[in-house]
């Protein structure tokens, strides 16, 4: 039998959902989140990685999703974006890694995916100051990420030791203003649950 193919990804993971802060479902499926549904978006900004020997630095890709407010429950839908940039190479180990087909932290989130739309190739911008991020896809989706404020305004509100798949355990808190409408589905939030964190992910298949 042939070997397996190994894979490894690390870079910034970033949120905005419709929650308010901070969104239950973020530390535990089984709690109710704020509203009916929870919907938002996770941005990924690829700093290093190889899949299969493609290289996946500075891939920038962003995931619309939409989930029960049990998210435990499943039934929820995601949308890949993969910036126009990406090659075909890298368009399709996003598509396994977010999928799960590729193992790695995402293979948990999967099994809650009962839509899984089609990839989409669109322009993505990223920018970083350090009092906002932002982030665009298209003319489709519009995003402004501010940290929140703590006692000491020079570091940033973090949670410590957090135990989630996909992020790392320490996560810095923020705040988040998103609109997003593609015709078929819709996001708008004002000042909700966001957060960012750098990860490290790794899989084989």
């Amino acid at each position: 039998m042939p070997g397996k193919t190994e894979w490894w990804a690390k870079g910034l993971l970033f949120e905005n959902c419709s929650c308010q802060i901070v969104c239950p479902g973020h530390f535990h499926f089984t709690q109710d989140c704020t509203h009916e549904r929870c919907v938002g978006y996770w941005g990924i900004d690829v700093a290093d990685g190889d899949f299969a020997g493609a290289s996946l630095a500075g891939v920038r890709a962003v995931i619309m999703f939409d989930s029960p407010r049990r998210m435990a429950e499943g039934g929820w839908m995601l949308l890949l974006y993969v910036d126009a940039s990406a090659s075909p190479a890298q368009v399709s180990a996003m598509e396994k890694i977010i999928s799960g087909e590729a193992g790695g932290p995402w293979t948990i989130l999967a099994r809650f995916v009962a839509e899984r739309r089609p990839t989409r190739q669109d322009k993505i911008v990223f920018t970083s100051e350090p009092k906002q991020r932002t982030a665009t896809v298209g003319s489709l989706l519009r995003s402004l990420i501010k940290p929140l404020k703590g006692r000491d305004r020079d570091k940033p509100v973090r949670i410590e030791n957090n135990y989630n798949q996909i992020h790392a355990p320490s996560q810095e808190l923020g705040m988040g203003t998103t609109s997003y409408d593609d015709g078929t589905f819709r996001v708008e939030t004002s000042d909700t649950h966001a957060l960012q964190s750098h990860f490290s992910w790794a899989g084989s298949f």
